[in-house]
């Protein structure tokens, strides 16, 4: 999710030109370069589905087209591919490069991936491509030098792997002789990647090709060379990320990488559309394009001009300065450089503060965002009154004009503009303006705009616009953009964006974005984003990621931090407690699961064949996480001196696994059995109870021997005598029997 909701993934792959920083060469090296783009928004069960990563994949290719020197016909693009359009672009893409490779030449290939990643590789749909192969594909190209960059979830992994480590930027000096590799990450080993609905992209993408567009230039040359388009992303990233849900995200590299000279990346001089921010420009700069896409994010500092290398047309830019808000519209021709003067800055009618019913600021990890100034009031009538529809002192002195009130009070459907008090109807309350105040209806409430305040109604509730305050109804609440919410219902409780508060239903509590606080209901909860706080359920909760608790009969959860506790509990990644009768996890990470039953993906999952002193056949099921693991039994015997078999058991335990060496380990449980009369009836008074000490060799991951001893306890459980199963036991008038036993096998 992450990325998370936001929670997210990133592969990507970063070029050297042939030119060193200073000069240019009295000796040029005809330079060709290749790049493979890889996005794929689907990580497979389990797993929020990415908006950005195809987004993501055609803007760096776009930038290296237009400004880092590969043609079109030297690139590859693979969207929504799995493993095995990834294996077979990976093929592609080597018998391009070498079939691009001429005498005395250079080349140079790219690799880049956006989308989901673990610790183990890329998630590709219901597919994973480990790290190992990834580094196996890229050393495997015949290119002189091969860069690739990963834009996704513990993609730091692949970097550490080499000796990379989480610090700021830096690279070695490289020049036309360079030779080797580099990889950087969007995140360490154990971190995610985000995305933001805001920039339309990852943060790590995004603040690259911000930089590669010459944002990140620092020298004023007009070329960006790999240090400084690592720095500016790795810089940006850390202080867009610090204050996000998902915390700080800390880009990370391995390079292996020698020469002399500068690795350039982009040259601005081989575009003729650029745009030119005058030394006199200062504050963060949002450049958007002219279907509105967040083309380039920068902090312009005065004293020096900033160059951007752009594609020619219409193009505005917001500046924050200062606590003040300004916009700028312009035109980048393509032929010659645009200036842009402070001057040509106009101020926005918004502030940085927050005012009741006018203004608000949203501040977070991505800046401060400005809301204009709530107009003015149209028509105001204090109080309206009403029988039915339009039958209405607001109709009667509107005009035809929707009329803002303070008062609202009608039989029927009453119809306002803006709400400043209070509005009661025994039908219904439709308002097309904002609502600050209480809405009461025996049918319906209905806000076209912003609420604040409450609405409670018999029958349903819907605010199309931000709501904070309350929703309160027998039949059905609606919040079409969230916000900060109470919502408690009867029937179903609805928001269709991300919300913080507490949803409440007997039917169903449902959130389509994120939420942060409490959500309940007596049938169903779910949230399709990420959540942090409680969810509950007496029927089933449903979430993509949580930071918190999970409690229903039933709890389904993407990537889950804290706690599941029912009789069912599923998890794509789970850290923390499973508590239940059946735990399921794709991957344990850390934690626990406690239950009858647990399957761990990358835990234990056995078959074991064995004999001991009371039963020469054994079949057991071990299921759990690498640690703790249960295991069921089901075995025949025959007591001392019996032909065939006498009894059969079954059995369950809790245990716990620790290995030794990578080979060599040792297990430690409980079992507790139960013995029925072989063709006799299924009940039985006797009960068996081990205590087991195994140990073990592994020759392969699926097959194993081990042998060890058991302490073992026979009673009945109604008080009479009871006979020996081993022949390591005796019979006695007792009740209980104890013994030493034996018992080896074969684990699959």
């Amino acid at each position: 999710m992450a990325r998370s909701l936001l929670f997210l993934s990133l592969l990507l792959p970063t070029l050297a030109t042939a030119a060193p920083a200073g000069t240019p060469s009295s000796n040029p090296v005809a330079v060709r370069r290749f790049a493979l783009l890889v996005g794929v928004n689907d990580g497979g069960p389990g797993r929020a589905k990415l908006r950005y990563a195809v987004t993501d994949a055609n803007a760096f290719g776009q930038v290296l087209e237009e400004l880092g020197g590969v043609q079109r016909q030297d690139r590859m693009l693979l969207l929504e591919g799995d493993r095995k359009a990834l294996e077979s672009a990976l093929a592609r893409f080597k018998a391009m490069v070498a079939a691009g490779k001429t005498p005395g030449g250079r080349t140079e290939a790219l690799i880049y991936y956006s989308g989901h990643s673990d610790e183990e590789g890329l998630l590709l749909h219901q597919d994973r491509f480990g790290y190992r192969e990834l580094r196996q594909a890229l050393e495997q190209l015949p290119a002189d030098v091969r860069i690739a960059i990963l834009d996704s979830c513990a993609s730091g992994t692949l970097a550490r792997s080499k000796g990379g480590v989480r610090r700021p930027a830096f690279l070695v000096d490289t020049s036309t002789a360079v030779r080797g590799h580099a990889i950087l990450t969007s995140s360490s080993e154990d971190e995610v990647s985000q995305e933001s609905d805001r920039i339309g992209g990852s943060f790590f993408t995004h603040n690259l090709v911000s930089g590669l567009r010459g944002a990140a230039d620092a020298t004023g040359d007009g070329r960006v060379t790999l240090h400084e388009a690592y720095q500016f992303a790795f810089h940006e990233t850390l202080a867009r990320t610090e204050r996000t849900r998902a915390g700080a995200q800390h880009p990370a590299y391995d390079i292996e990488l020698a020469g002399t000279g500068e690795l350039v990346m982009t040259d601005l001089r081989s575009t003729t559309a650029v745009l030119v921010m005058d030394e006199n420009v200062e504050g963060r700069l949002f450049i958007r394009d002219e279907p509105g896409r967040l083309v380039v994010e920068l902090n312009k500092l005065a004293g020096r001009s900033t160059e951007l290398g752009l594609q020619p047309g219409r193009y505005t830019v917001t500046r924050e300065s200062r606590g003040a808000s300004s916009q700028a519209v312009l035109t980048v021709g393509d032929a010659g450089r645009t200036v842009l003067a402070h001057t040509a800055f106009v101020a926005m009618q918004g502030e940085l503060t927050a005012m009741r019913g006018g203004g608000a600021v949203a501040t977070g990890a991505q800046g401060p965002m400005v809301e204009p100034l709530a107009p003015a009031r149209g028509n105001f009538r204090f109080v309206n009154l009403g029988l039915a529809p339009k039958l209405q002192t607001n109709d009667l002195w509107g005009g035809g004009q929707a009329m803002d009130n303070a008062l609202s009070i009608s039989l029927g459907l009453a119809t306002l503009g803006r709400l400043d008090g209070f509005a009661m109807a025994l039908g219904a309350n439709w308002n097309s303006g904002e609502i600050h105040g209480v809405q009461t209806a025996l049918g319906g409430n209905v806000a076209r705009d912003i609420m604040e305040g409450a609405q409670l109604a018999v029958g349903g509730n819907w605010a199309s616009g931000r709501a904070e305050g309350l929703q309160a109804a027998v039949g059905l609440n609606m919040a079409s953009q969230g916000g900060y919410l109470g919502q408690l219902a009867v029937g179903a409780s609805v928001s269709r964006a991300s919300m913080k508060g507490v949803q409440m239903a007997v039917g169903s509590s449902w959130v389509d974005g994120d939420m942060d606080g409490y959500q309940g209901a007596v049938g169903l909860s779910w949230v399709a984003g990420s959540m942090r706080g409680v969810q509950m359920a007496v029927g089933v909760s449903r979430v993509n990621s949580i930071q918190g608790a999970q409690l229903s009969l039933i709890n389904v959860g993407g990537d889950v931090r804290g706690a599941q506790v029912g009789l069912i509990n599923v998890a794509g990644k789970m850290n923390g407690l499973q508590l239940g009768i059946i735990n399921v996890a794709n991957n344990l990470e850390s934690g626990v699961p406690v239950g009858l039953l647990n399957i761990v993906r990358n835990g234990q999952f056995h078959v074991e064949a064995y004999g001991n002193d009371f039963n020469y056949a054994n079949v057991a099921l071990k299921v759990g996480s690498r640690y703790l693991y249960t295991t069921l039994v089901v075995g025949m015997g025959a007591v001392p001196d019996h032909r065939g078999p006498s009894h059969w058991t079954t059995g369950v335990g809790l245990g716990g696994h620790v290995p030794l060496t990578e080979r060599l380990y040792f297990d430690v449980d409980v079992v507790t059995n139960t013995i029925h009369e072989w063709g006799g009836a299924l009940a039985d008074n006797r009960m068996l109870h081990q205590g087991r000490l195994m140990v073990g060799y592994a020759f392969a991951p699926r097959f194993a021997i081990f042998a060890g001893p058991t302490f073992n306890i026979l009673h009945a459980t109604d008080g009479e005598p009871v006979t020996a199963l081993s022949r390591f036991s005796k019979s006695s008038d007792r009740d209980v029997l104890m013994w030493a036993g034996v018992q080896a096998g074969l684990r699959l």
